[in-house]
């Protein structure tokens, strides 16, 4: 078999590859950082396959959603000291955190505190400047000592306010928005679709929070974005109970096809209680029960050499979110090469959470050179105050990408969505026509063609390229 493999692969390195479009050859060479990344922010680009919901929330975005909640009878706290209350723990990270500043909780959960732990808190409408700023940068990375440990912290910062369907539904609806503005035309959101709860406490029954959220896709504005969504559901992988929260999801995702079309094992891989093999028994059970429910999870988001993707693929996974160490696994590149899986590429993650030291030790240009399917993703964009744009300008500076792999990963998105079939080819069939129409306007009219493109740009490339543009 593994003689076979060497032979296609032989095979398939001997084939023409397309000559260089010489008009994008010149545009690279001759671009300002400026230019160059006009351009990319007007390019077409399919679909973000890899966007954690929760994670992709601007801070901003999020201070505005939760102060907006009042009007649905939700009010929010933070956490801005620590009075050593006793009898509370002092880890600094795990389900429920002593030891972290502006953790969320709202009215409900702060009434149920003692009033030594009431005294750490404060409403949201009441900070001032200073606490407001601590407040966004809280949930951001943002220092260059805050690494993965930081990171992972960040959900248990959110708590309360990551329950609230108004806050979905609004952060969705600002995601659609800038998403659209990029020539983004697809979302496949990964987000926990149960757990939600009310002003008072008490759970949402049935569809009253799904519902809320698909009120909100089917408004016009959203509508308008241009921007086609879908959720994967996702299971954190390292907790007591993953088990049977990977059955409920299954039931779940069952039920709701239309909107939710995958499940996601999420959570840092190396904490070794989420290792992927412990779940095949589980997805093997499931898919006695249903069928076509398909699968992306993260696989090879870790330092050391190991079996995750290899596993991953075995749990029956089409998709691998990150594969950082598939370069580690050589027979793994070769049976990945040119066939049905796709490696999910978040180059500003793996950067921002130390999974390679600098770009150029990341192993994105090998898979994509190779013949492994790829595609670019955000991940966690807000967390790295970052957008799409960023990372195609990641990849094309720092590997110099040619017009044929960028629109080919842009195909991919889409090619290896998981979105209904009938609305895959109409967004394929729609992203050719407006990449053809992008570059033959290009070749036409040159710069002029991108004169009213007024490109939005976070803090990510202002810190790493010295690129400072205007923010939203």
């Amino acid at each position: 078999m593994r003689q076979l493999l060497l032979l296609l692969s032989l095979i398939t390195c001997s084939l023409p590859s397309q000559a260089a479009e010489p008009w994008f050859e010149k545009l690279k060479a001759e671009a300002t950082p400026e230019q160059l990344y006009r351009f990319l922010y007007a390019l077409p680009k399919g679909g973000d396959l890899h966007n954690h919901l929760s994670g992709g929330v601007r801070s901003e975005w999020m201070w505005d959603a939760a102060l907006a909640q009042t009007a649905h009878g939700y009010t929010y706290y933070t956490k801005l000291r620590i009075n050593n209350c006793a009898a509370y723990g002092s880890n600094e990270y795990g389900p429920k955190p002593y030891l972290l500043l502006f953790v969320n909780m709202q009215a409900s959960s702060y009434d149920k505190l003692d009033d030594c732990q009431k005294s750490e808190y404060k409403r949201l409408q009441d900070l001032n400047a200073t606490e407001k700023a601590g407040w966004l940068d809280s949930i951001r990375l943002d220092q260059p000592y805050e690494g993965r440990n930081e990171f992972f912290g960040h959900w248990a910062r959110l708590n309360d306010l990551w329950r609230n369907p108004y806050v979905t539904a609004d952060i969705l609806y600002r995601d659609m928005q800038a998403f659209g503005k990029e020539g983004v035309a697809y979302l496949e959101l990964q987000d926990a679709p149960l757990g939600y709860i009310k002003p008072d406490g008490s759970a949402y029954v049935g569809d009253e929070a799904i519902d809320i959220i698909r009120r909100r896709l089917a408004a016009a504005d959203a509508k308008a974005t241009g921007v086609e969504v879908r959720f994967q559901s996702t299971v954190l992988r390292f907790t007591p109970d993953a088990e049977e929260q990977l059955k409920a999801m299954y039931a779940f995702t069952d039920q709701h096809r239309d909107l939710y079309v995958s499940i996601n094992l999420v959570g840092r891989e190396d904490n070794d209680k989420g290792y992927p093999l412990r779940f095949l028994p589980v997805f093997r059970e499931m898919r006695k029960q249903y069928p076509d429910i398909k699968l992306s999870i993260h696989g090879g988001e870790v330092d050391e050499p190991n079996a995750h993707i290899h596993d991953t693929l075995l749990l029956g996974a089409t998709r691998i979110g990150h594969g950082v160490n598939l370069i580690t696994d050589p027979d793994m590149m070769l049976l990945m090469r040119n066939g049905a899986y796709m490696v999910e590429i978040n180059l500003i993650s793996n950067l921002m959470l130390e999974y390679v030291q600098n770009f150029q030790q990341h192993p994105f240009p090998e898979y994509l050179r190779t013949g492994i399917p790829v595609a670019l993703s955000t991940d966690d964009r807000g967390m790295w105050d970052s957008n799409m744009t960023d990372e195609y300008f990641v990849a094309v500076r720092e590997f110099k990408l040619s017009w044929e792999e960028i629109v080919q990963m842009g195909r991919n998105s889409l090619k290896y969505s998981f979105v209904q079939e009938p609305v895959k080819q109409k967004l394929l069939k729609d992203y050719e026509a407006r990449v053809g129409r992008f570059a033959a306007q290009f070749q036409k009219k040159g710069w002029d063609s991108l004169k009213d493109v007024k490109p939005v740009s976070y803090s990510f490339t202002c810190k790493h390229y010295q690129l400072c543009l205007p923010q939203e």
